[in-house]
């Protein structure tokens, strides 16, 4: 098992979560709902296989509100009419942000965004979706476990 990034170099961790803490304030003020960042950190999670982000994000995503039926059908996002436009635009940004290199289909997603969204909401997604990919990957490298929980979402023990 690899050492936890986070416990081994414990300075470093603090200046992520100031960078993740900062990011998170400014999307805010630049529009972006809590709503709307949770389903970026949902499914970013989801394609990079992060289970220990996925547990953390679905968990704030229904405490900021999101119904479970939209979280379960995430994956399926594409297919469903249940998302608002703007639902739909962060979810694109998400994808194309994570699925790099960039394809053309991507590039479509992102200008179509773009313009529902405007400048600055659209620079708080991606700010978002570049920030929870990186915390994905200290997590995966760490190997980081999930507790299992109760219906009731506490830890069992």
């Amino acid at each position: 098992m690899r050492p936890y990034l986070d416990k081994s170099a414990p300075e470093i961790w603090k200046a992520a979560q100031a960078y993740s803490a900062t990011v998170a304030a400014g999307a805010e003020d630049l529009g972006l709902t809590k709503v709307e960042a949770e389903y970026i950190k949902v499914r970013a999670s989801q394609l990079n296989g992060c289970a220990f982000c996925l547990d953390l994000h679905c968990r704030e995503a229904r405490a900021a509100g999101i119904a479970q039926q939209k979280l379960d059908m995430l994956a399926a996002w594409r297919e469903s009419d249940l998302y608002t436009d703007r639902e739909r635009a962060v979810l694109a940004i998400a994808e194309a942000a994570t699925m790099l290199p960039l394809t053309e289909d991507a590039r479509a997603d992102l200008w179509g965004a773009r313009h529902l969204l405007g400048d600055d909401v659209f620079a708080a997604a991606e700010w978002v979706s570049v920030t929870i990919n990186a915390f994905n990957r200290i997590s995966i490298l760490s190997e980081h476990a999930v507790r299992p929980r109760g219906t009731d979402g506490r830890l069992l023990r």
